[in-house]
């Protein structure tokens, strides 16, 4: 018996029972949901498709503003975790168009699969292939797959390339400004609007501070480190521009961004997978400073001084100022504070080298005379 079977044979046979439908649409971007124009006419088209073709809907679900590139889409997965829960929902996954479902061949040709286990089909109403257990209908499809993820890749490059541009004149491309600044209009061209950077003074203050504390600390004590400042910023009642907490990544980023010494760095790393572009491909645009270059500097210095992949915390947070510098003469250990009450109630205060304890000798073979002279019988 043959036990690799065919994806189409695991559809069961037809019977009387309509087959019921569910419809995906999609946009990519939150200012195409915002128009409130592509969506109601996918919807639209998909039940008049469903009623000419005697399937009942059961279920709608909505992508508003999330790219096909991957299956990161909060409804595409409700969507697909519902197709494959055993319960089997619907019959049919309706789409538009293929690109709708997914603009990645491969990515595509996984989720068909599986939906194909739970004998949920994908049917798009502007690309029909026919049936696919023909080798040449399936063949249609995969093909129509491949040309949606060129026709993807292709735009998200000229996409790409416009807002280079665009940055390189000085416009800001369309992100939440960082904290202490905020976009005023620079100029109209035709009916899209142009927008620069301007320091929001209200919010530079906030920024201006934070460097001082990380370099000076509040006047009652020295310098602080990155969470000894989140620690302070929000217990006197400091709050990002969304009302909420710092956090130490966050102010990190803060004191790391040379968009406050008047350097904004556009196209640093790739949207998809987080990793940094070459330096060629990163645009840097002169904005208004908000901090000496000087002071930026120093911050920069000490950071990287007290980074953990040079020496741990302990060695630059410690009480002590020869915390990472004294050393034992003997085994060159680094010598640590030990602190105690005798009997008497008086407190007693040393150093040990942190590598006294003896080091554990391995168990000797049985019958074996073991290092330390007793034997192991």
């Amino acid at each position: 018996m043959n036990s690799h079977r065919r994806l189409t044979d695991l559809v069961p046979e037809k019977s009387d029972a309509p087959v019921r439908a569910a419809l995906y649409m999609r946009v990519s971007t939150g200012r195409q949901a915002e128009h409130d124009l592509s969506i109601p006419d996918q919807r639209s088209q998909l039940q008049s498709w469903c009623r000419g073709n005697g399937h009942p809907v059961v279920a709608e679900y909505v992508e508003a503003g999330a790219s096909a590139g991957d299956d990161r889409r909060p409804s595409f997965q409700q969507m697909i975790e519902r197709a494959c829960d055993g319960e089997h929902a619907f019959d049919l996954i309706v789409v538009h168009s293929y690109s709708r479902f997914f603009r990645e061949a491969f990515e595509q040709e996984f989720y068909l699969r599986k939906l194909a286990k739970h004998a949920v089909r994908v049917v798009s109403i502007t690309q029909p292939v026919g049936d696919e257990t023909e080798p040449v209908h399936a063949m249609m499809r995969k093909v129509i797959a491949l040309f949606d993820e060129y026709q993807s890749k292709e735009n998200a490059k000229h996409v790409i390339r416009s807002m280079k541009e665009n940055a390189r004149q000085g416009f800001w491309n369309g992100a939440t400004p960082p904290l202490g600044y905020r976009l005023i209009e620079a100029e109209k061209r035709g009916a899209k609007i142009k927008k620069k950077l301007e320091v929001d003074p209200v919010e530079a203050e906030t920024v201006r501070l934070i460097f001082k504390l990380y370099l000076l600390g509040d006047g009652s004590s020295g310098a602080l480190g990155v969470k000894e400042i989140v620690k302070w910023m929000n217990a006197r009642g400091y709050r990002t521009r969304r009302g909420k907490s710092f956090g130490v990544g966050q102010l990190h980023k803060l004191l790391t961004n040379t968009v406050y010494i008047g350097r904004w760095k556009f196209n640093q790393t790739s949207s998809k997978t987080r990793r940094r572009k070459a330096d060629e491909e990163v645009v840097e645009i002169p904005v208004p400073a908000m901090v000496e270059l000087g002071t930026f500097e120093q911050v920069r210095r000490q950071l990287h001084a007290r980074s953990p992949k040079r020496q741990p915390p302990r060695v630059t947070t410690g009480p002590i100022l020869l915390t990472g510098l004294a050393v034992c003469a003997t085994c060159r250990g680094g010598m640590t504070l030990r602190t105690g009450t005798s009997k008497g109630g008086r407190e007693c205060i040393g150093t040990t080298p942190a590598r006294t304890a003896r080091p554990k000798a391995k168990q000797p073979a049985k019958g074996v005379r073991s290092r330390w002279g007793s034997s192991t019988r």
